[in-house]
């Protein structure tokens, strides 16, 4: 068992001795759904910025887990970023009271001060993005007050992440596309262990007529493209399985077009049910940290369509899982990719999907995660 014994778990209703902390609970993406596991596995409580999601709905936080919000929501985004570092550098104190700290994700690492006595591991899905590496990505969608509130931001969740990380007994990344990123951005190493896939909850079930996407409508997750691409191709079909804030803009790209359908975010068994029958997905972010989905897919038995960078490359084996077209695709090279992946190759490529869908299964990650807590 070790880390501590799994924090010396006993009968339910006993005190945690642990804890995890993320910053906000809002969708149910990738790094939310690994905090919740980190919780479940070692009996620890769950403390975020706000939470706008009922228990039940929390990705499967176990009912004898404590969730602590520290109420920091705004539905103004500026403010929400200034409310959630304040909150969690001078509102967790209670940390004192815990052995072993879990941090997740760009504002909960601030906390860290506030538990100097126990050990401090750090599980990084990414660095801050808008500070570092896509920092002119983003600058360039603001103007007027707008850029003037995100380059304070920026200088004032800087120092202060970068001191919070200094303070960490172990930096855990997610991929080792963050860990490059940590060492070019930081000058620190980290150890690398992929996030753990939904991949005993996913299975081929049919191949239907449709392709699917499944990451998050933001502008860098570049479902534009996707959108663009199927609009010249009316006898394929697309449906896009998620939610985000760039739902209405594509929404509108897409217009009439009769082969695109748009489903929101969907509940766990009709999610199942969607790629379980897809013939196969589609995932073109910029420089994506990891990406569960496309695992995910695979573990269903579907190819994945993705772009070569980012951790798609430690997890896609183009030609054999998947195809990986150029970083800087073009609305041509999705539509030859989309062209070459036909239902019957698709369907060629499903036990080499499933098989490799297993190297990043939930049981993997605690293997690994424990190995390197309890050598360090």
């Amino acid at each position: 068992m070790n880390i501590q014994q799994k924090l010396e778990a006993g009968p339910k209703g006993l005190p945690a001795k642990g804890a995890v902390l993320y910053d906000f609970f809002q969708v149910t993406g990738g790094a939310e759904k690994v905090s919740v596991e980190l919780a479940n596995e070692y009996y620890m409580d769950m403390i975020v910025g706000f939470n706008r999601f009922a228990h039940s709905d929390l990705s499967g936080l176990g009912s004898d887990r404590k969730l602590i919000s520290l109420e920091s929501d705004s539905s103004f985004l500026p403010l929400r970023a200034f409310r959630l570092i304040q909150a969690f550098t001078h509102r967790t104190g209670f940390l004192d009271d815990y052995s072993f700290v879990i941090y997740s994700g760009n504002y909960a690492p601030l906390a860290v001060h506030n538990h100097p006595r126990g050990k401090n591991v750090l599980y990084c899905h990414n660095l801050p993005r808008f500070i570092y590496d896509l920092k002119g990505y983003y600058r360039n969608r603001y103007s007027g007050l707008q850029a003037i509130a995100f380059n304070i931001l920026i200088h004032f969740l800087q120092p202060r992440y970068e001191a919070a990380l200094e303070c960490m007994d172990i930096i855990v990344a997610n991929s080792e596309n963050v860990r490059g990123r940590i060492q070019q951005y930081l000058g620190k190493d980290a150890e690398v262990v992929h996030p753990p896939c939904a991949v005993d909850q996913r299975e081929w079930i049919d191949q239907e007529d449709y392709y699917l996407s499944l990451a998050r409508l933001e502008p860098y997750k570049r479902v534009d493209k996707l959108i663009q691409a199927f609009i010249k191709m009316p006898d394929k079909k697309l449906v896009v399985a998620s939610g985000g804030s760039d739902l209405q803009r594509l929404k509108a790209l897409a217009g009439e077009s009769k082969n695109i359908h748009f489903t929101r975010w969907l509940e766990e068994s009709k999610l199942k049910e969607l790629i379980g029958r897809s013939i196969a997905t589609l995932y073109v972010p910029i420089d994506e940290d990891f990406g569960m989905s496309p695992v995910e897919s695979m573990a269903a038995g579907k190819p994945v369509i993705g772009v070569a960078e980012g951790g798609l490359l430690e997890t896609v084996i183009d030609g054999e899982t998947g195809t990986l077209v150029s970083k800087d695709l073009t609305t041509e090279d999705i539509i030859s990719a989309v062209a070459t992946m036909t239902p019957a190759l698709a369907y060629e490529m499903r036990s080499a999907c499933e098989k490799r869908a297993q190297l990043f299964s939930r049981d993997v990650f605690f293997h690994k995660m424990q190995h390197i807590i309890d050598r360090k």
